[in-house]
């Protein structure tokens, strides 16, 4: 059976895209140190990266903008930029397992796991790519966005953020429906 691990990142950050990844695996697939990609170095992501990205069977990356989360919420907007994923992938799986505890509406049978990228291969391959992804996506932001510290802190809210966001209120890429940037603006 072809199997797809489906994550995302990106929820948590005042500012940039939601993004999600989606891996199909093969059977016979190993690579050593594999993991949930909170519990990864940003070395070992990038190595196990190319890793994935070689020897998958399928992978696809898509993402849901930052006018996306503010219109739909952050929720709707992950499972967008999930079904995305899953929709972009260049073989078709037969089953779909989803990190987490909501499945974005597809056709295919589909499966939500709690804490997936610590228990499915597949998933753990999904976290790696999204995360990777996501962080460069926030370096090349922070060239546009200076003053925001986005290399850094990836969007996060960290003291300097939340800090600079005082300071220069919200760029274009802020989540103006999040609470922190939602309170400065008010």
């Amino acid at each position: 059976m072809i199997e797809a691990g489906v994550d995302e990142a990106g929820r948590g950050p005042l500012a940039g895209p939601v993004v999600s990844a989606a891996v199909i695996l093969s059977k016979e697939f190993k690579i050593e140190g594999l993991d949930d990609s909170k519990k990864l170095s940003e070395k070992k992501r990038n190595l196990l990266e190319k890793e994935i990205k070689d020897s998958a069977l399928a992978w696809s990356i898509a993402s849901a903008s930052v006018e996306e989360i503010d219109e739909l919420n952050i929720l709707q907007a992950s499972l967008l930029s999930m079904k995305r994923a899953v929709l972009k992938l260049e073989v078709q799986p037969q089953k779909v397992y989803f990190d987490g505890n909501h499945i974005p509406k597809i056709h295919l049978p589909s499966e939500a796991i709690v804490r997936g990228d610590t228990l499915i291969k597949s998933i753990m391959a999904a976290s790696i790519l999204a995360k990777v992804y996501r962080d460069r996506v926030m370096e090349e932001l922070d060239k546009s966005y200076p003053k925001y510290g986005f290399k850094k802190h990836k969007g996060y809210p960290t003291k300097m953020h939340l800090d600079a966001l005082k300071s220069h209120g919200p760029s274009k890429i802020h989540r103006l429906s999040f609470k922190p940037v939602k309170i400065l603006i008010s």
